[in-house]
């Protein structure tokens, strides 16, 4: 079976075409990289935007499309993105998988080290806590706190809701799809189903085929957050 890639070019409006980092460049980078295996590129997402821009909807839409497709983010320059606060915090919560043409270790390793700066803040300020906390208690304020309750009917409940919580996300990834073609004259659940199958798009589990009963099913989740 062909691996899934979606890839996110990112060029500024004023240096587009210098230092090999333009479109075209970027293009042919993942192309060649991509070159040789079974792949299959689901989509190209482009961001142009200036420096000083820090929001990235390009990038947005393009974790989007590789949730979609459980398809692997590829960009040809690292060094474009890396220092972005915005793109490696969207990278590792969306939990997408990584690659960059030219350091493709950083699908898991540069990432983690770039994460590391924001899980040193996050550390200082938990020990803050604790030494306030502390203080408090040798004030003599009462502190409570969780102490290893056993797993409960609530916890179970609470791990229900997360399993439901991800159906309809999924769900709401596929609202788009499904309302495009709908437009387009497809109705049946049969029909749904064999276009979201022809359009490569992996089921819930990611199998490769639609059932119409799983087109149903997303159809009532739709409704139901509508």
């Amino acid at each position: 079976m062909a691996s899934n890639f979606v890839a996110y070019y990112r060029v500024s409006t004023e240096r587009q075409g210098q230092s090999g980092l333009g479109l075209e460049a970027q293009q042919e980078a993942v192309r060649s990289y991509l070159n040789g295996g079974r792949w299959k590129l689901v989509a190209e997402v482009v961001e142009v935007e200036s420096g000083k821009n820090s929001q990235r909807p390009k990038l947005t839409g393009a974790i989007r499309l590789a949730k979609l497709h459980k398809a692997t983010l590829i960009i040809a320059k690292l060094d474009r993105l890396a220092r972005n606060v915005h793109f490696v915090s969207s990278l590792m919560e969306s939990g997408v998988e990584f690659t960059a043409v030219d350091f493709p270790q950083a699908n898991r390793l540069t990432i983690h080290i770039l994460a590391a700066v924001a899980e040193h803040e996050a550390a200082m300020i938990s020990a803050r806590t604790k030494a306030a906390l502390a203080a408090a208690k040798a004030r003599g304020m009462k502190l409570g706190g969780f102490r290893g309750h056993t797993f409960t009917a609530e916890h179970h409940e609470a791990a229900l809701r997360a399993r439901q919580a991800g159906s309809e996300a999924r769900a709401a990834e596929l609202a788009p799809v499904i309302a495009e073609l709908r437009s387009s004259g497809l109705t049946s659940l049969h029909g749904l189903a064999r276009a979201l199958t022809e359009r490569g798009i992996p089921t819930a589990r990611g199998g490769s085929t639609w059932a119409p009963v799983q087109v149903a099913r997303v159809l009532e989740r739709i409704g139901s957050a509508g």
